[in-house]
């Protein structure tokens, strides 16, 4: 239990710090080829923008996690605290649903690029490793909407603190 516990409260992090320092050094790595030596290899830029693609998914789960995301509260003040954890319920079931759907569209995707055996431009790499990000995704943010729905309902006057700190 404690390993799911520690995948469930550090993978996403862990993984975007070590991308972005992967990220980074790739386009250090473009930057001086480019402007000391005259040329750079073309395959530092694509997978940098592939990386990045990676990031903006499992980033997209986290900062559910970490209730990051822009949300307009004017509406939902208005509300006492029952009304708020309905009104916050809906919004993450409306959610929830287009999360759904990134996973199951992105999911076809990614089998229509692996059956069509689509490549990259410079580095031939399989496109379904890409696009797989998206329905990752968007199954990453299922988890954790579903997630913010408990913690929603669990706790007695937690509906602030849990979205807007993403306990």
């Amino acid at each position: 239990m404690k390993a799911a516990k520690i995948v469930d409260e550090k993978a996403e992090e862990v993984f975007l710090v070590f991308t972005l320092v992967a990220m980074v050094l790739l386009i250090f790595m473009q930057i001086i080829g480019r402007y000391i030596f005259g040329a750079a290899p073309s395959w530092t830029e694509e997978l940098a923008r592939y990386i990045h693609v990676w990031q903006v998914w499992v980033g997209a789960s986290f900062a559910v996690k970490k209730g990051e995301h822009i949300r307009i509260e004017a509406f939902r003040n208005l509300f006492n605290q029952l009304g708020r954890k309905i009104m916050d319920t809906l919004s993450i079931a409306i959610w929830f649903v287009l999360s759904i759907f990134l996973a199951i569209y992105g999911t076809d995707l990614v089998l229509m690029s692996f059956q069509n055996g689509q490549t990259s431009p410079a580095m031939q790499l399989p496109m379904w490793l890409p696009f797989a990000a998206i329905p990752l995704g968007g199954i990453g943010m299922s988890i954790r909407l579903i997630q913010q729905v408990v913690i929603i309902w669990k706790t007695p006057n937690t509906i602030d603190s849990a979205i807007s700190k993403g306990a």
